[in-house]
C-alpha cells in the first residue's frame, strides 16, 4: 500500500496508512476494532458519528444534531446525546478485541442540545478488569459545554470482534 493511502474506512472513520502505522500495536488493535465496528454500527452511521480518535481503552467522537433528532419541546431527544455517549462507551470498552456488553449506565443531562450542535463524546476508562470495565463519558457541544455525563459498566464476554 503507498504512503498516504486509506487503510481503514468505515463510514466516518478514515484513517491514512502513515498514520496507521505510526501507532504502537496496542493502538492499531483498537483502531482495527473500532474501524470494524464502525462497519456493521447501521445506528452510528444514522448519527453520522466520525470517529475521531481511538487508543487502547479511549475513544473520542462527534456528531451534529439534526432537525428530525428534536422531541416536542423543540429541544434534542435526549436519547441522542445518550446513544452519542453509549457508542464511545461501546468504541472504548470493546477496542481491545474482547467482546464486551454494558451491564449499567447512568446519565446525567445538564444543557439542552438544540439543532445544528455539534457533540463530542470522549471516553476514558477508569477500571479495567479481567470481566469488567468502568468508563465514564463526557459530551460536550462546540463551545466546549459538557452537556451530558455518561458512565457505564461493562462485562467483558472473552469473545473476539476480529480474528
Amino acid at each position: 500500500m503507498k504512503k498516504g493511502s486509506p487503510i481503514l474506512r468505515a463510514n466516518n472513520f478514515h484513517l491514512l496508512n502513515n498514520q496507521f502505522s505510526m501507532l504502537n500495536e496496542k493502538d492499531q488493535l483498537a483502531t482495527s476494532v473500532v474501524s470494524h465496528m464502525m462497519e456493521n454500527d447501521f445506528f452510528s452511521q444514522w448519527m453520522n458519528v466520525e470517529v475521531l480518535e481511538v487508543k487502547e481503552g479511549y475513544s473520542r467522537i462527534k456528531m451534529t444534531i439534526r432537525e428530525e433528532m428534536v422531541n416536542g419541546f423543540g429541544i434534542v431527544h435526549g436519547g441522542l446525546p445518550f446513544s452519542l455517549a453509549d457508542s464511545a462507551f461501546a468504541f472504548a470498552c470493546n477496542n481491545r478485541n474482547n467482546l464486551s456488553v454494558a451491564l449499567d449506565v447512568t446519565i446525567t443531562f445538564m444543557k439542552a442540545v438544540n439543532v445544528g450542535d455539534v457533540l463530542t463524546a470522549e471516553a476514558k476508562e477508569i477500571h479495567n478488569g479481567r470481566s469488567t470495565g468502568v468508563y465514564v463519558i463526557a459530551v460536550n457541544n462546540q463551545k466546549n459545554e459538557q452537556v451530558a455525563l455518561f458512565k457505564g459498566t461493562c462485562f467483558r464476554t472473552g469473545k473476539k470482534l476480529i480474528e
